[in-house]
């Protein structure tokens, strides 16, 4: 294999290019015979021989291992039939109900959480009010903390007409529709 004289542009640096056989590589700067590699311990040969280049034998043969895997993955494209529509859409709309029952499992989830929420709340403030010196104290922290706050029910006082009115009204910049003339 020929290395490609490619060249890359270093940022921050002006007119400064690395080829690309030039760029660094680990490697062992003591250079051990096979006697010594031998007497060394496991750990620290494994660290030495970690930066030792392999060697070709296994390069060719990691090389024809995966020329092997993409020829039998190409055959398998080749034969393999694509999956019939009723089965996309089948396995789409499985995708769709598992994606909607996830939802409501988190829905509920969140809707636990926030009654599990109020509640220590609710529990929490009955115990500062049940915890106070005096009955007065605590009618007066009962008035000002309710531990059931009443929901605040906002409803709509308008009906469709007056509502359709009220945003002609509002969309009238020039004022055709409020301008009288008295006379």
């Amino acid at each position: 294999m020929e290395k490609s004289s490619s060249s890359v542009k270093l940022p921050n640096v002006e007119n400064t290019t690395i080829r690309e056989g030039e760029r660094f590589q680990a490697k062992n700067w003591k250079v051990l015979s096979k006697k010594d590699i031998q007497k060394l311990s496991p750990q620290q040969r494994s660290k030495y021989l970690a930066y030792e280049p392999a060697p070709k034998e296994c390069n060719e043969a990691m090389s024809a291992a995966r020329k092997r895997l993409k020829d039998l993955e190409k055959s398998r494209r080749i034969y393999q039939k694509p999956p019939p529509v009723e089965e996309v859409m089948e396995s789409e709309r499985h995708i769709k109900i598992i994606g909607q029952l996830k939802a409501a499992e988190a829905r509920n989830r969140i809707r636990l959480t926030r009654l599990r929420y109020q509640n220590d709340k609710r529990s929490e403030v009955n115990h500062l009010i049940s915890c106070q010196p005096t009955a007065l104290k605590a009618v007066r922290l009962q008035s000002l903390v309710p531990p059931n706050p009443e929901k605040i029910r906002i409803r709509d006082l308008l009906v469709k007409n007056e509502r359709c009115r009220v945003n002609s009204l509002l969309e009238d910049e020039t004022g055709l529709e409020t301008a009288r003339i008295l006379t």
